[in-house]
């Protein structure tokens, strides 16, 4: 008398002997019991192909930080001349990308302020208003400092991006972008 292990074998739906049972059952011998254990072999299979995964994630992330810092200092570029921005008056500009608008204050003889274009809260476009000495995000009524920045009233909470800013031979260029958190 041979003593089968219940947890070995499994008995068919219908309770018949396995000689009884159709064809398609001995063409697909799957015993469900047994299929719910994980073989060594697998989890050691699972584990490697995940491990390969996070380490192929962080070999990315330190590729893209080198690309980052290869492409270098964003470039210099000119504005526009002295003269052609009078004092309490404004102009925009690209920078660093053409995608990327900005906007220059001049708001004294020799005080210049540029910023980001885009509000910080859904990206719309901020314009002067010289006279609340502020800057303006008329989608949601947002209100920037025009000396610093920082937002004042309104739902946005970080400020605009700075852009530096340096003047050279009667011009005014663009040398980099200051993002404040």
């Amino acid at each position: 008398m041979t003593q089968t292990n219940p947890d070995q074998l499994s008995v068919p739906p219908d309770g018949k002997p396995y000689h009884e049972q159709p064809q398609w059952r001995n063409d697909f011998p799957i015993d469900w019991p047994q299929d719910e254990l994980v073989a060594r072999r697998d989890f050691t299979k699972f584990l490697v192909l995940t491990s390969f995964a996070f380490a192929f994630g962080q070999v990315w992330i330190a590729f893209e930080n080198f690309a980052r810092k290869r492409r270098g200092r964003p470039p210099i570029r000119m504005i526009a001349r002295l003269a052609a921005v009078p004092v309490g008056s404004s102009v925009t500009f690209a920078y660093p990308d053409a995608h990327d608008d900005c906007v220059l204050v001049r708001t004294g003889t020799a005080r210049f302020v540029a910023y980001s274009q885009k509000c910080t809260h859904l990206s719309c476009a901020v314009t002067p208003q010289l006279e609340k000495n502020c800057l303006y995000c008329p989608c949601h009524h947002g209100f920037f400092d025009l000396a610093t920045g920082i937002p004042t009233a309104g739902p946005p909470r970080r400020p605009l991006p700075r852009i530096s800013l340096e003047i050279r031979d009667g011009a005014i260029y663009a040398t980099g972008v200051e993002v404040r958190a």
